[in-house]
This record gives structure tokens, C-alpha cells and sequence, in this order.
């Protein structure tokens, strides 16, 4: 059922009305925004009798910051005096925050696919609708760096990266044939290394694609040490400005690969303790960060967030931000065969994931003032029939005005 937008005051409530879709009460009163032929076509029930109370200012701006983000896009079609108290409602008291977005691929019919998404600043999974339901994805779907989606094939080559992933960039494939290759975006470049099929000449092979004039370019290989580990499920990627770095998960060891002078650096060591047997890497903003494994394969001790210092170069040293719960490494790791760690970075958050049990993520807030605020996710985009790709999105209003106008989608609370 279709989301409908409601405003509330900070003695908000959540419930459920006839339909199933949640709504939120007020002391004030219940406003319902409904949409019509158009998401601009609205009805506001109310609306005079909160004006005539003297709704406005900061006590609007305050009211505003318990609607969900999603809500806010016809509420601010109201007027434009609500417009713009939705904007500095975002702009001073709630701001938006980064989504996690997990996309589900039908095994057996690649075209098929569905788009969930968790909006951290409402506490919300969404279910995200396109009138057609399918898409034109004919190989598997893959995430790389937390916010670039692609595909890749002997024919093609497509990614997107806009907040929502609904626009692809169609691209002509490599000039090698690769099966799991490192792919990264690096400013205007997409860097595609390692991952090389065995019938050809070089495993450790690098190809820029440069976006603006839709060209592939061919550059130095991977340093030989990475020989034995060049597939993602090997590797893991992180883009800080013009540098690519890439980390073997189990030994720590990391080149960095500078798209602008084309060189690699390195080998630099990321294995933060001696008892970390397992790491990915990831940009937090400015920030290189490490998540690591502690204990064993077979028991996980513990996780660990960790800063890599970029000031005096790559292994300049590291600086501890924060460790996992104990409960939530237990829920995470306890009773069930360890695949891998995956993590998706994005703003000041990181979600991690066992790709065996895919059911939660545990996301870690990195606050400003210092610290981590960690919290469990049950995952309700799990579906078994089906591949599952979980990536991130810096979604904006205007993010979501477009695809509630121009691309017609509808948004539907996941209960979870």
C-alpha cells in the first residue's frame, strides 16, 4: 500500500489505519496529504485549522522533523510558506540522511528485480515500485564501493550512480574478458582491474572507461603480489579523491592505484592487529576506514572499526573508532558458517552483513562528536529465490521529487 504522507507534532505516535498504512496523530490533529491524478494533485484536510492555530516558524520546523522524509515531498507542495519550512526543518533541525538501498535479482530471470531501501533518519525499510516491475538487467547485478551498482557482460557494460540507481549508464564492454573484476568509480573514470578470464594473456590487466568521451583506456597492470587474489571476492575496493585502494581481505596488504599519473603504491600494511584474520575497506566521507574480523574463521571474536591515516601516506598508521557489541557479534556471527563480512559505507554510517546469514545487518553510526551508536536491522528484502545486492544512495528531496514525479514510483513501508 502506498505510503501517505502525514504531518505530526514531536508527541507523535505511530499506528495503523484501515488500509495499513501508517500514520502519525498529533494533539493538534491528523493531517492527511493524499495524491490525486499526480503526486502534485493533493488534498490537505486540516490545513486552515493548523494555520488559524499558528502552526508555523520553528514550531512547524519542529513538527516537520517527525514526518518521514518520504512525506515531506507533497507536504512541501502545500505552500510556500511549508516549502520552506520543510527545507530548513532538513537544513537545521532533521537533516536527511544517506539510505541503504538492497536490490533482489530473480536467479532465473535477470530482468526481474526489486528495490528496497532503509531511510535512517525516519527509522523506515521502504519498498520501492516502478509502474513495469522489471528492468532490462540481462546479466547479474554487482555493488562495488557502496554506491556504484553495474552489470557486466562479453557485450555490455552498464552502472549507475545516482542516489536510487534508476538511471544506467550503458557503456561498450572492456576490451578483456573478466569475470569478477575490482570495478570502481573515480571521479569522472570507471577503473576495471583484475578479474580476467584465463584465456587471457594478463590476470592482472587495468582499463579506465572515461564517461564524458565513452572510451576505454588501457593502463599498468596490478602489482604482481596481488597474482593469486585479483577477483572482488578476494579484494576489497575504497575511492579517497583520484586514489583507488585495493586490500587483500585476509593478509591486510594494499596498493593504492592513482588514476591521475596512472602508478601503483605500495605494498602497505592494513592488518590493524595481529588477531584480525579478515578486513574490508571503505570511505566515510574524507575518512579510509577498515572493518575488522577478530578471532577465527570458526569463532569470531569480535569487530572493530578502524581510521586509516592518509595525511603522511598510506601506512602512516591506524587509529581505532569504535568495537561491535558483543550480543550483536554473537547474532551476527554465532551458529551459522561465515561467508564473508560485507560492508557498505556511506555519510557517517556502515552496515555490516554475514553474506551466509543475510537476514540482519548491524549499522554503526559514527557520531560527530565522537563515538558509535550501533543498532541491529532485520532485512526484509531477503528473498531466497533470488540474488541479493546491497549498495548505498545520498538521497536528496530532489532525488525524491523526481521519482515520484518524472519516474512515477511509489513507496511502501516494509513492516519489520
Amino acid at each position: 500500500m502506498p505510503v501517505k504522507p502525514q504531518v505530526a507534532s514531536a508527541e507523535s505516535t505511530r499506528n495503523s489505519d484501515d488500509e495499513g498504512c501508517p500514520t502519525l496523530t498529533n494533539k493538534f490533529s491528523t493531517l492527511y496529504i493524499k495524491p490525486l491524478v499526480s503526486p502534485f494533485s493533493i488534498i490537505i484536510d486540516n490545513t486552515k485549522t493548523m494555520a488559524a492555530g499558528g502552526i508555523h516558524g520553528d514550531v512547524l520546523e519542529g513538527i516537520l522533523s517527525h514526518v518521514p522524509v518520504i512525506d515531506l515531498v507533497p507536504v512541501s507542495h502545500v505552500s510556500h510558506s511549508w516549502k520552506r519550512a520543510v527545507s530548513s526543518s532538513l537544513a537545521h533541525v532533521r537533516p536527511i540522511k544517506p539510505w541503504l538501498i538492497v536490490v533482489t535479482q530473480n536467479r532465473r530471470a535477470s530482468h526481474v528485480t526489486a528495490l528496497h531501501a532503509y531511510d535512517p533518519r525516519s527509522h523506515l525499510w521502504l519498498q520501492i515500485k516502478h509502474p513495469t516491475s522489471t528492468s532490462t538487467h540481462a546479466s547479474p547485478l554487482c555493488s562495488s564501493h557502496s554506491t556504484l551498482l553495474y552489470t557486466l557482460s562479453l557485450a555490455h557494460f552498464s552502472f549507475s550512480l545516482d542516489a536510487l540507481h534508476l538511471h544506467w549508464h550503458h557503456a561498450p564492454s572492456p576490451r578483456l574478458c573478466r569475470t569478477h573484476p575490482l570495478v570502481a568509480r573515480v571521479a569522472n573514470l570507471v577503473v576495471i582491474a583484475g578479474g580476467v578470464c584465463h584465456f587471457e594473456d594478463d590476470p592482472l590487466a587495468v582499463e579506465i572507461y572515461h564517461i564524458e568521451t565513452r572510451t576505454w583506456e588501457t593502463c599498468p597492470s596490478m602489482p604482481p603480489l596481488l597474482k593469486g587474489s585479483t577477483a572482488s571476492s578476494w579484494l576489497s575496493v575504497a575511492v579517497a579523491g583520484q586514489v583507488m585502494h585495493v586490500t587483500e581481505k585476509h593478509s591486510g596488504v594494499t596498493y593504492s592505484f592513482h588514476t591521475e599519473f596512472k602508478t601503483w603504491k605500495g605494498p602497505f600494511n592494513l592488518r590493524a592487529a595481529a588477531s584480525v584474520f579478515h578486513c574490508v575497506t571503505g570511505t566515510l566521507g574524507n575518512r579510509f576506514m577498515l572493518a575488522g574480523l577478530l578471532g577465527e574463521v570458526d569463532d569470531v571474536k569480535g569487530v572493530k572499526l578502524w581510521e586509516v591515516r592518509l595525511r603522511d601516506g598510506l601506512g602512516s598508521g591506524m587509529e581505532e573508532v569504535g568495537e561491535m557489541p558483543t550480543d550483536m557479534v554473537g547474532r551476527l556471527f554465532s551458529g551459522s558458517e561465515l561467508g564473508s563480512l560485507e560492508a557498505t559505507w556511506i555519510g557517517n554510517f556502515v552496515y555490516l552483513m554475514n553474506s551466509s546469514t543475510p537476514e540482519e545487518f548491524v549499522a554503526c553510526e559514527l557520531l560527530d562528536g565522537g563515538g558509535c551508536q550501533w543498532r541491529t536491522l532485520r532485512n526484509p528484502a531477503v528473498n531466497y529465490g533470488s540474488r541479493m545486492v546491497v549498495c548505498a544512495g545520498d538521497v536528496r528531496m530532489q532525488d525524491l521529487r523526481r521519482a515520484m514525479t518524472s519516474e512515477n514510483l511509489t513507496f511502501c513501508v516494509k513492516h519489520v
